[in-house]
């Protein structure tokens, strides 16, 4: 299970994340879609921890991820 608690990624400019709150369990299927510059790819950078958020809690099987 992947759990992001109030995620936010602030760049100088532009804050592509603010307040993302998500549970997503075992054998759930989903999809990011939006508009080109809506957050989509930073999402999915922060959780795999190529960024790191501003702030926020990301939990993989109840265990945060921390760099």
């Amino acid at each position: 299970m992947i759990e992001l608690i109030h995620l936010r990624k602030e760049y100088e400019t532009v804050t592509p994340l603010a307040d993302v709150n998500a549970v997503i369990r075992d054998g759930d299927i989903i999809s990011v879609i939006g508009p080109s510059g809506t957050g989509k790819s930073t999402l999915l950078r922060c959780i795999n921890r190529l960024e790191s958020p501003t702030s926020g809690r990301i939990l993989v099987d109840g265990v945060e991820r921390i760099v």
